[in-house]
């Protein structure tokens, strides 16, 4: 390492990749970041942010750009599927805020990577570098794309999705194991269903094998929905393929009239395979390490797999900042260390969850039942180890 500010590379410029580069920039490191596709895009819907990723953002200067574009729902519903049964409600805001400094927020994907992307320089973003291979130096990584770019780096950041070259280089091929669950996505302007009369916050139904979730995003205009549903096979991981909006309304045959109301008023209707790994035991080696989906894809049963991403960002930079130009390898491990423990937890509960909302009726769906009525494990308070976080608090 030279006096000059470390140069770290970041591979990948989703949600995650783009949080961790703002947030090392911020913290005064040489950042450049390098994306396969031709332009920066994010498909699929809408995305939660708990006030433990809101946080941050709001941190990072990102704060006007969020109110402006996303929605700060006032509750959160469950309901059963067949009758609309309340099973548990707790607000979401203000009382977020006031608990933990930051709302609880929805958000289109593409409007958040938008956001994210706007604090960072777009030249220092390098679209169209497909990796190809990397190599650690000892005392640099070198990094090579197809398209003939080479790069050498201080710190190598593998931020570059459930098929993340960086980790293939680092750990070998293995291809993501399909998680038994499909979803069906939409986006609905608000005007075709404004007699519903919704509240702006968040629904979900669960019911026999499957559940659906629906909230506001980009500003309140359009109702983003997710119908989630249990299959045995699938042979293709595409966002974008599509659906019609008859066999999504045949999937959820005979759930309340909202929901296929809801399903029913979307223009089009998308399908999207969940796939999954287990989880690693480590993502640092020497000065490289991991990031988000690369190294900890979580089903989205909490709401945390971008929460997580932008997390790990957040405490990459402190923990580099506390020490890295010193010793990036023993940073990276400080980085894994403070991180493991937490999505590990999460991932647990998220694969948890995913049995938990697809009970078939009888005495499990009616035990369930009685404790979120009784205990519910939605509202801001219960869920205060996970909002807490605070990434610039390094234990030693």
């Amino acid at each position: 390492m030279t006096d000059a500010a470390p140069e770290i590379a970041v591979v990948g410029a989703g949600i995650g990749g783009l949080t961790a580069a703002v947030a090392l920039r911020q913290a005064g490191f040489d950042v450049h970041v390098y994306e396969q596709a031709p332009e920066l895009t994010e498909v699929g819907g809408g995305i939660n942010i708990g006030p433990n990723a809101a946080r941050i953002l709001y941190q990072l200067g990102l704060g006007a750009a969020l109110d402006r574009e996303a929605v700060r729902p006032i509750s959160t519903h469950q309901r059963r599927w067949q009758d609309g049964r309340t099973l548990q409600r707790a607000p979401l805001n203000p009382r977020s805020e006031e608990l933990y400094g930051a709302p609880h927020l929805t958000v289109h994907r593409a409007d958040l990577l938008s956001i994210v992307a706007s604090g960072f320089p777009s030249e220092r973003v390098h679209l169209g570098h497909r990796l190809a291979g990397l190599a650690d130096k000892g005392d640099h990584v070198e990094t090579w794309f197809e398209n003939g770019a080479r790069v050498t780096s201080d710190v190598l950041v593998g931020a570059d999705g459930i098929h993340s070259t960086v980790r293939a280089a680092l750990l070998g091929e293995e291809a993501p194991r399909f998680a038994g669950c499909v979803a069906y996505r939409g986006l609905v302007p608000v005007e075709r269903i404004a007699d519903l009369g919704l509240e702006l916050g968040s629904q979900s139904w669960v019911g026999p094998g499957g559940h659906l979730v629906h909230y506001f995003v980009s500003r309140g205009r359009l109702l983003n929905f997710v119908g989630w549903t249990e299959h045995d096979t699938w042979n293709r991981e595409d966002w974008t393929d599509r659906a019609t909006i008859g066999r999504a309304l045949a999937t959820f045959e005979g759930w309340h009239p909202q929901v296929r109301r809801i399903i029913g008023a979307a223009d089009t209707c998308f399908i999207w395979a969940l796939f999954d790994r287990e989880p690693l035991p480590r993502w640092s080696f020497g000065r490289t390490t991991l990031l988000g989906d690369a190294c900890h894809p979580m089903y989205p049963f909490m709401g945390q797999g971008a929460a997580q991403a932008i997390e790990d960002g957040a405490t990459l930079a402190a923990c580099l900042a506390a020490g890295g130009a010193d010793d990036p390898a023993v940073a990276l491990q400080r980085y894994e260390r403070l991180r493991l423990p937490r999505v590990s937890r999460l991932q647990d509960l998220s694969r948890a969850n995913k049995t938990r909302f697809h009970l078939s009726d009888g005495p499990a769906q009616e035990a369930r039942d009685a404790e979120w009525a009784r205990a519910g494990d939605r509202s801001p308070e219960s869920l205060r180890w996970l909002y807490d976080f605070d990434p610039g608090a390094l234990p030693a």
